[in-house]
Formats: C-alpha cells, sequence, structure tokens
C-alpha cells in the first residue's frame, strides 16, 4: 500500500467509527440527542485537532489569511480521503469555498434512515475549527441539516473578516 492508500484506510475505519457511534446513539436516545450529542463531541475534537494540526503545520499564530490558508490546506490534506469527495479551493481573498460531491455523512445518514433529521457535522467540525481559532467569519449558506438532502448539493462559502 502506498501512503495515500494507508491514509484511506485509517480515514474509512475512523468515519465507520464514528458513524457507528452515532447509529448507536440514535438508537438508544434518539435523533435529537445523537446530533446534539454528536456536534457536544465534534466542538470538543475540533478544538484540539485543529491546535495539532496548526503546530505540526509550524503556523504559530492566524493573522492573516494567507496563514489560514496555508493551515487549512494542510489539514484537508491530513485529515480527509479522496473516498470523501470534499473539495475546496479559495477563489478570492479571505474566501473559503467547499463542495462535496458524494457527500460519506450523507450516504451514511440516508442508510439510517435519518438523512431528513440529521444535522450536518462536516461543516460544523470546519466551523469549530474557526471557531476554535478565534476567526470571525460568516457562512453561506447556513448549515441546519443536510444541504445534500433539502437542496441536492452540498457546497458554500466561509467568509474572514482580517
Amino acid at each position: 500500500m502506498d501512503q495515500e492508500e494507508i491514509k484511506d484506510l485509517i480515514l474509512k475505519c475512523w468515519m465507520t467509527h464514528d458513524g457507528m457511534w452515532f447509529a448507536r446513539c440514535m438508537e438508544k436516545h434518539g435523533i435529537h440527542s445523537a446530533n446534539e450529542i454528536n456536534k457536544a463531541a465534534i466542538k470538543s475534537l475540533a478544538s484540539i485537532e485543529i491546535q495539532r494540526v496548526r503546530n505540526a503545520l509550524g503556523i504559530e499564530k492566524i493573522q492573516e489569511f494567507e496563514e489560514l490558508r496555508q493551515l487549512v490546506a494542510g489539514a484537508f490534506d491530513l485529515l480527509t480521503g479522496s473516498f470523501m469527495g470534499f473539495n475546496y479551493s479559495f477563489p478570492e481573498k479571505n474566501i473559503l469555498r467547499w463542495e462535496m460531491t458524494k457527500c460519506f455523512a450523507y450516504k451514511g445518514m440516508t442508510r439510517l434512515g435519518a438523512i431528513d433529521r440529521y444535522e450536518c457535522g462536516v461543516i460544523y467540525r470546519v466551523a469549530s475549527w474557526f471557531d476554535a481559532l478565534g476567526l470571525r467569519y460568516t457562512l453561506t449558506p447556513s448549515v441546519r441539516g443536510c444541504l445534500m438532502h433539502t437542496h441536492g448539493f452540498c457546497g458554500g462559502e466561509f467568509h474572514f473578516s482580517f
């Protein structure tokens, strides 16, 4: 196996664990509680995760967009796999655009029969990174449930103020 195949395998195992945890939580406590607990866990994880990535990449502080751009590119390179269908770009200064072409969470929640009540954890995780870094941003569109389910497409932009 090459390095990318190993990374994908590890990430698939991690995402399977995450999905199985969510499914068991939903079975025992219902979808509302599963969403609430999932978001609390994501928020806690994201603050630790983004600091670890920042340290690993040698980025001391995020004071301007170029530093954020380097951190985001490094984080996505480390923490996303090819199977996730996650694409991103920086079309203009202070803008991060994302698109999910084949969202693994959408597929999993659809299989569980919970897609109509699932609250997206993927974009919430990214937003939680920015919250942990103390960044000011707006998110368009607002992500409440699952955009793939409600709009047939998952994509949007983070607009940062520096």
